[in-house]
This record gives structure tokens, C-alpha cells and sequence, in this order.
């Protein structure tokens, strides 16, 4: 199992009005609640459109919006970790 999580990169994502939408190169698709990322909910539907998918497909980042995330974490159920940061 852990092979596919660190294997999983994004090909394309896309957003509905509560979703992140990712297809995998490998076949799968993923959605994500935008509940799980503030900036992603707050973020308008251009600063949403203006990501770029990096390292590979491991990485999705908004520069607008000071937005990162890893692709592997997504498939591990690990959501927005800025909260958490702060409180450590």
C-alpha cells in the first residue's frame, strides 16, 4: 500500500463547488473536500485556477493563494496542516 501512495502523481485536477479533483497517472481519481483546506474554500474560482503541478505530480501549489500540497498525503487523509503548525 505504501508504494502506491508514494507513487501517486497527479495528471490533471479540476474543482467542483465543494471538491479538489485529482486523476492519478496511474489510473485512479481522488476528490478531497475544500473543507479540508481553508485557502482552497476561501480562494475565488481564478486564484483556484492558477496552480501549477509540481515535482513531477507529487506537488500542488497556488502562488496566489500561498497554497501547498503533497499528492501522497492526500491518498494518507492528511489535510490542511497550518493549523497545527502554528499551535507547535
Amino acid at each position: 500500500m505504501i508504494s502506491s501512495v508514494s507513487e501517486a502523481k497527479a495528471q490533471k485536477i479540476w474543482f467542483d463547488e465543494d471538491n479538489l479533483w485529482l486523476s492519478l497517472y496511474d489510473g485512479r481519481t481522488l476528490s478531497v473536500p475544500l473543507a479540508y483546506f481553508p485557502r482552497l474554500r476561501k480562494a475565488s474560482k481564478d486564484q483556484l485556477q492558477k496552480f501549477e503541478i509540481s515535482g513531477g505530480g507529487i506537488g500542488l501549489h497556488w502562488d496566489d493563494i500561498d497554497e501547498d500540497i503533497s499528492v501522497p498525503g492526500l491518498l494518507l487523509g492528511t489535510g490542511d496542516l497550518t493549523q497545527r503548525n502554528k499551535s507547535a
